[in-house]
């Protein structure tokens, strides 16, 4: 199927979470940029939700990259841009104060060109948050966008929760690390990129304490997903080679994106086949 011929189907992208692993995305993206693919529907958990909110709004995938790149490689000014974004004074951290203010760090590091409010977006979005004191996922599909982008990326111990209405959210990894199952109904064909990479036999490294609070996240969110996938799998299901990185790897982009890169051809053949069938 070349760029220029419609396909006979419809499909929607889940983005899931992982950290820095989440670069990943953005390969996937340039390879539906490429065939003139555009999704009914997107939903995203942390950084999914953040890259999927970016490609929601007509960044391409060439934009996000670029995005991504810059910082990655202007240490001095990602700094700055999280000494700005801190909750409370550094000190406090040790007295178990957050490091981060999640909508602070939206503010700092989201592209300019996303806009306020989900129903500016230009591609249907849904946003996955866990409720912290109900225990439950909530999904944001409407109003505000940044507040929900912050919840979902509110990862515990890194960043302080978001209060929205009456719930105390933090990362939607927590309930919901993939979520294909947003999509249900959405369109004909539901594809999901999961980036929380292979389990390992044989590495040995100790993270640093936030590190593995990070990677902590990730096993119990495989686990979710595990469970998912033996009820209802989406049609599609791309995994890109990134497990190698650490979750807060994000200076490490360039090479995500080059581990990541045969995503672009998987993804061409597999999701070309399946729309025109």
């Amino acid at each position: 199927m070349s760029p220029a011929k419609k396909p006979a189907r419809t499909f929607a992208l889940a983005l899931g979470g992982g950290g820095a692993r989440g670069i990943g995305h953005i390969p996937v993206i340039e390879a539906l940029d490429e065939l003139a693919l555009i999704p009914a529907a997107i939903a995203g958990t942390s950084i999914g939700a953040l890259i999927g909110a970016a490609y929601a709004a007509g960044m391409t995938g060439k934009d996000i990259r670029s995005h991504v790149i810059a910082f990655a490689h202007d240490r001095g000014e990602v700094f700055r841009r999280l000494v700005a974004a801190r909750s409370l004074a550094f000190g406090r951290l040790l007295a178990g104060a957050p490091l981060v203010d999640a909508e602070k760090f939206c503010a700092q590091f989201l592209p300019a060109p996303l806009p306020e409010t989900f129903e500016d977006l230009r591609i249907p979005l849904t946003i996955i948050a866990s409720d912290l004191h109900r225990r439950k996922q909530v999904a944001f599909s409407s109003g505000p966008l940044r507040p929900a982008l912050a919840a979902s990326i509110s990862l515990p111990a890194l960043m302080q929760p978001v209060v929205i209405d009456d719930m105390v959210l933090v990362d939607g990894g927590a309930t919901n690390p993939l979520p294909f199952d947003a999509l249900r109904g959405r369109a004909d064909v539901v594809v999901a990129v999961d980036i929380s990479g292979e389990p390992s036999e044989s590495r040995r490294d100790v993270p640093s304490p936030f590190e593995c609070m990070a990677s902590t996240v990730l096993v119990m969110g495989n686990a979710i997903v595990a469970e998912k996938l033996k009820h209802s799998a989406p049609d599609l299901m791309i995994r890109p080679n990134v497990g190698i990185f650490r979750t807060l790897d994000f200076f490490q982009a360039s090479a995500i994106l080059r581990a990541a890169e045969p995503a672009r051809a998987e993804i061409a053949a597999a999701l070309q086949a399946l729309l025109v069938g």
